[in-house]
């Protein structure tokens, strides 16, 4: 049997006025996706435990099986993990944004514009980092570059209990309010201050603005954790896994895992990725002996985060005509049987631009047992066929029995 995950981020979300009153998932163009929902097992998932904050991590370590309650500490480690950073003890990770804030007023009163920086390059956002390395990093911290606005602190004996807020999820906001404050959050204002004044007229950020992007002039640091350690995925499933995404933290999930990640090239975390790749990294995945493949796909949860409407409709027609195509026709050609779940790991809806804690709808397709399904993949289809699972983490259970 073979396993096939399709995890297209922040698919979820709400009813829009500007498309008839449908959301993004039901006026998608999505024939395969549909089709097999047809024959699919149905229902809505929480991967995000109440009490707990909705993020990705936390959300697709649920749909890998482990309880997030147990298993989360913090989106930075696994993100560092991927990056190759070999984590101390005595280490806490701090996931850095290079985000972009209003040129106005002084730096406490300044405007949270975009937690991406107009979706920064890898190569520019390395020129910042480095700037920001050498002039803020020492002994005991160090700045290392991610991928696009997405980046990581490493700070020897770092407070890695600090609540800090989340920029995605205060767009168009004065960030005042927002800032670390108090004694323990002073040594990480004058940090994040301090970035403006090495950012915003770096000669990357003037380059940007006379193409008419927005600057990255500002280091934006929350979600902090230790070192993380995951039982073994295939001893737990006896399945020999493979992830595949453009984002560190999902790649740091699978790694923590034990599981072999692997990259994409093209693979941005946005609308315009390579999805023809992802595709053809999943199928050779499959002929070089994995059983269980991940596919993560970031464009529907950035298209959520910055109100494009239309982008987010065209990501999940994407993924469903260039990735989730090909990849059934490979397995429906191998002759053997085969499940495919698809999913979002939370939902991210365009009028609130940042994640929900509300259950998602899941498909769950075997080729060997055709099921009950709907006619059409969506938030409402799926809630109305009453297969609530209340513990995302126990989802592999009823992928693997049905």
């Amino acid at each position: 049997m073979k396993y096939f995950v399709l995890i297209p981020d922040g698919m979820a979300d709400e009813k829009i006025k500007e498309l008839g009153d449908l959301s993004p998932m039901e006026k998608a163009d999505k024939p395969t996706m549909d089709a097999l929902a047809a024959d699919s097992f149905i229902g809505t998932v929480s991967n995000v435990p109440q009490g707990m904050v909705p993020e990705s991590d936390t959300a697709n370590l649920a749909i890998l099986s482990y309880d997030p309650k147990t298993y989360s500490k913090g989106r930075s480690p696994l993100e560092a993990v991927s990056m190759g950073i070999d984590m101390k003890p005595d280490e806490t990770a701090y996931r850095c944004n290079v985000v972009t804030l209003s040129d106005e007023g002084d730096y406490d009163n300044k405007i949270m514009l975009d937690h991406s920086a107009d979706e920064i390059t890898t190569a520019e956002a390395d020129l910042l980092i480095k700037s920001l390395d050498e002039k803020l990093g020492n002994d005991a911290r160090k700045f290392y570059t991610g991928v696009s606005y997405r980046h990581c602190l490493i700070w020897k004996n770092g407070n890695d209990k600090y609540n800090f807020m989340r920029p995605h999820d205060i767009l168009g906001q004065p960030i005042k309010d927002y800032l670390p404050s108090g004694p323990d959050g002073e040594e990480f204002y004058r940090l994040m201050r301090a970035s403006w004044d090495i950012l915003n007229d770096h000669p990357v950020n003037e380059d940007r603005r006379r193409r008419g992007l927005k600057a990255a002039n500002s280091a934006w640091l929350w979600s902090p954790g230790k070192k993380p350690a995951l039982p073994c995925f295939a001893d737990r499933w006896s399945l020999n896994g493979a992830v595949i995404s453009a984002v560190d933290l999902i790649k740091g999930i699978g790694l923590c895992a034990g599981m072999n990640s692997i990259d994409v090239d093209g693979a941005t975390g946005n609308v315009h990725t390579n999805y023809d790749g992802k595709a053809a990294a999943a199928i050779k995945a499959f002929r070089d002996g994995h059983d269980y493949v991940y596919v993560h796909v970031e464009g529907p949860d950035e298209c959520g985060h910055r109100a494009e409407t239309d982008n987010k409709v065209l990501a999940i027609e994407m993924i469903d005509k260039k990735i989730l195509s090909p990849v059934l026709e490979y397995l429906q050609s191998t002759g053997e049987d085969f499940k495919i779940m698809i999913l979002p790991d939370h939902p991210t809806p365009v009028r609130l631009r940042t994640h929900t804690i509300d259950p998602v709808p899941f498909m769950i397709y075997s080729s060997a047992k055709k099921a009950d399904g709907v006619a059409k993949f969506s938030e409402v289809s799926a809630a109305a066929k009453n297969n609530y699972v209340e513990r995302g983490y126990t989802l592999m259970e009823i992928l693997t029995e049905k």
